[in-house]
């Protein structure tokens, strides 16, 4: 008869601790409402397209010139610049004429010349219809009359009445009969050379401060909620087995050390199982995304996506990548084990979950000190302070 060989008790506690947390009917419901929520967010244009939104449609501008030097060429092309400029295209496609398209303006503008009752009645037939009347002044070289249906986006806003400004200053500089050469000199970009001092510096990567202040606190979000959920789950986990006569057979069958420590493998164990499944389910909203034709969801950001890249390319981080993802993967398992361990200790010493719920103030306001430090660690420049909190624990 063959001898059966009895299960690790160790093992055991584990793995009936994880299927607890797994195996309910509120994970599922959970991870689904979360799947949703990622899904629905990476793909949130064709949601408001379904609903009647159109991020394609280009906002339209009737110009009616009523000036003697041709402003609505002057405009069309100020728009255009303008656009670019706000919108941060990539001046490299701007050059090849088979991407012309990727680089057009926003805006569409047209030469109207059958009155403005008639162009009103185009700007109440749609929201994205807009009506520019330029007349000759001879205090402000141009009067200028938008006409809209709505308010205008800040955005809109924003790249029309600086675009105003431009053919304001433009038709100004030609009614003063400058030569072409200097108005040329006028428009041209200016050529800075930047050069700085320290020699751990360099010009190329200047930018990479504010990228990473952007996309930092995006990346780091998802883990410090996992954190504070480990830790309110340990806590809660262990109270409830106090109130049981579970504790009494698990007490009397293994040592309080291994029943501890079971409790902290499995709660990282879980924690690290839902991290997994937010990368997955972010993989499938992009999946879809792609399946839906809408493309890379950042690519509406007017290529900032493709400049992120390029600016960590020439600071070099993409080539420390292959050190730096795991490094940080595990420094994010130390902290998890640091926090499950701290929230397991203290759920051990208090008696019931509500006295728990009160030392959670202090774990959180610990996180959170944790958290903006490192959004703010980039602004502070690797300062003593920083370096100084960066090896306190939990920070």
């Amino acid at each position: 008869m063959k001898n059966s060989k009895k299960p690790n008790k160790f093992q055991f506690l584990i793995g009936i601790s994880l299927k607890r947390k797994i195996k309910t009917k509120w994970f599922l419901a959970a991870n689904l409402l979360l799947f949703a929520v990622i899904a629905c967010g990476l793909n949130i244009d064709h949601i408001i397209e379904a609903f009647g939104g159109d991020f394609n449609e280009k906002e339209t501008i009737y110009v009616i010139d009523n000036t003697t030097t041709n402003t609505y060429e002057v405009f069309k092309q100020q728009l255009e610049v303008t656009n670019k400029t706000l919108q941060g295209k990539d001046k490299k496609a701007a050059d090849d004429t088979k991407k012309k398209e990727e680089v057009e303006s926003d805006y569409v503008v047209k030469k109207y010349d059958k009155g403005i009752k008639e162009a009103k009645k185009l700007v109440k037939k749609s929201k994205h219809n807009y009506v520019l009347v330029f007349e000759d002044s001879e205090k402000d070289i141009i009067k200028t009359t938008l006409i809209t249906k709505d308010y205008l986006g800040t955005m809109d806003s924003q790249t029309i009445n600086q675009t105003i400004n431009s053919t304001k200053m433009a038709v100004a500089i030609v009614k003063s009969n400058i030569p072409v050469e200097q108005l040329e000199k006028i428009y041209s970009e200016a050529k800075i050379e930047r050069e700085i001092l320290s020699k751990d510096k360099n010009p190329q990567s200047e930018g990479t401060e504010i990228i990473m202040s952007t996309v930092f606190p995006i990346a780091i979000l998802p883990f410090f909620m996992l954190t504070i959920f480990l830790v309110q789950m340990i806590g809660a986990e262990v109270n409830d087995e106090k109130t049981t006569r579970g504790m009494e057979i698990i007490i009397s069958n293994v040592s309080p050390q291994k029943h501890f420590f079971s409790k902290v493998i499995a709660g990282n164990l879980f924690i690290l199982f839902q991290g997994a499944l937010l990368i997955l389910y972010a993989g499938v909203g992009f999946g879809l995304r792609l399946f839906l034709g809408g493309g890379n969801p950042l690519s509406g950001m007017g290529g900032s996506f493709g400049g992120i890249i390029d600016a960590l390319k020439v600071a070099g981080i993409l080539d420390k990548l292959v050190y730096i993802v795991p490094l940080t993967l595990i420094l994010m398992v130390l902290t998890f084990l640091a926090y499950s361990l701290l929230a397991g200790v203290l759920a051990s010493m208090t008696t019931n979950i509500e006295d728990f719920q009160q030392l959670q103030t202090p774990i959180m306001i610990v996180s959170l000190v944790g958290y903006y430090l490192a959004i703010l660690a980039n602004v502070f420049g690797g300062s003593l302070f920083i370096k100084i909190l960066g090896v306190i624990p939990f920070i």
